[in-house]
């Protein structure tokens, strides 16, 4: 995976425009390296209820399985189908119109160069010219023969089904009974899946995302300035990123343009510095205006020192060279557990995000 990004996320209006590329079909990333989306609001409701069914229903097929959880599943067809946005999903699951990858008949179309025989006649790409993966986690006609389930019991094991395709992933990648709360094991199952180290980590990043956002917020031990900085953060959530709005008074419209030419002067909302600067300035607490000047208040957290250094509070922040503080360009408020409120990108809004979402993690900064 290619990754290029500019060295300012937020705050601060350069020239320079630098592209993003990814390889793979993985969709556009820039302005700091995180993927839009990222929440299970970017989820079709009917599918998000398949990823959650397929993941209680998985043991029946592999009883030794653990860990199996709905963000693994919905990493793995945010890549593969984008959640099969666009197509209508029947109360019964059924996807139309149906979801069909390039024919794989080497002809380099879609990244395919080896020639894949026909194996369906037809039945489940609709083609018998070649074969081509199917529904939106993207079997291939032979792989589904093999291992394809009925999950909503019609009596029929459909890749063109969410339930069905949720349930059968979910079965594929518990193979051997592994256990997907492992790192490593959770990693061979994605490469199971797709022999890329670039696929791995790029549906590892959306697992870690839909992770961070699955988990609802406790700050039950939290008090004083910390507990205040971290509900006027969370109490944003939702609201747009806009490039180089919000102020000490709260969103506001932005400034014309992110690296990658994205102007926030029609979006009234905040980008990442200028939620930090917020939320802090409700507990009476100045801040600079830009991530990289951010880093230079408080008490330094080295990077060497690990996010387990980390307390509720700290800012957070990530840089193009870590060890060089000038490169940061992005900063989020950490929440704890592993996670952050965060304004990502343009494009996205204020939402939780886990730490290792974004690469480049330049350690934090504790003011409180």
């Amino acid at each position: 995976m290619l990754l290029l990004f500019a060295a300012v996320c937020c705050a601060a209006p350069i020239g320079n425009a630098i592209s993003v590329y990814v390889a793979l079909k993985t969709g556009r990333q820039d302005d700091g390296g995180i993927a839009e989306g990222g929440s299970a609001a970017d989820i079709p409701a009917r599918m998000l209820t398949a990823y959650k069914k397929a993941a209680g229903q998985v043991g029946t097929y592999v009883p030794k399985c653990r860990g199996m959880r709905w963000p693994i599943l919905a990493g793995i067809a945010k890549v593969e189908s984008n959640h099969a946005v666009g197509r209508t999903i029947a109360d019964n699951g059924d996807i139309r119109p149906k979801i069909y990858g390039v024919v794989l008949n080497g002809s380099g179309q879609g990244g395919n160069t080896t020639a894949v025989p026909d194996t369906d006649h037809g039945k489940w790409d609709g083609t018998s010219q070649g074969e081509r993966a199917v529904g939106p986690f993207q079997f291939l006609p032979s792989t589904w023969e093999s291992i394809g389930k009925d999950a909503n019991g019609d009596k029929s094991a459909d890749p063109h089904n969410a339930d069905d395709a949720a349930l059968s992933a979910a079965v594929y990648l518990c193979a051997g009974g592994r256990d997907l709360a492992k790192r490593a094991q959770l990693k061979a199952a994605i490469w199971q899946y797709n022999h890329s180290n670039a696929y791995v980590a790029n549906v590892l990043g959306w697992i870690d995302q839909y992770t961070a956002a699955a988990k609802n917020p406790d700050l039950k031990n939290v008090s004083g300035k910390v507990r205040t900085v971290l509900e006027v953060a969370l109490s944003q959530r939702g609201v747009p990123y806009s490039w180089g709005g919000g102020n000490t008074s709260g969103k506001s419209y932005g400034i014309c343009c992110s690296p990658s030419g994205k102007s926030g002067t029609n979006i009234k909302g905040f980008d990442c510095s200028g939620l930090t600067l917020y939320a802090y300035a409700r507990a009476d607490i100045s801040l600079p205006r830009t991530a990289a000047a951010q880093a230079s208040t408080g008490r330094r957290i080295p990077a060497g020192l690990g996010t387990g250094a980390l307390k509720p509070g700290d800012l957070v922040f990530y840089a193009t060279a870590p060890g060089h503080d000038a490169t940061i360009h992005h900063v989020g408020i950490y929440l704890g557990n592993g996670q952050m409120i965060n304004a990502p990108r343009p494009g996205t809004v204020v939402r939780l995000d886990a730490v290792n979402t974004m690469p480049g993690y330049a350690g934090g900064a504790r003011l409180l």
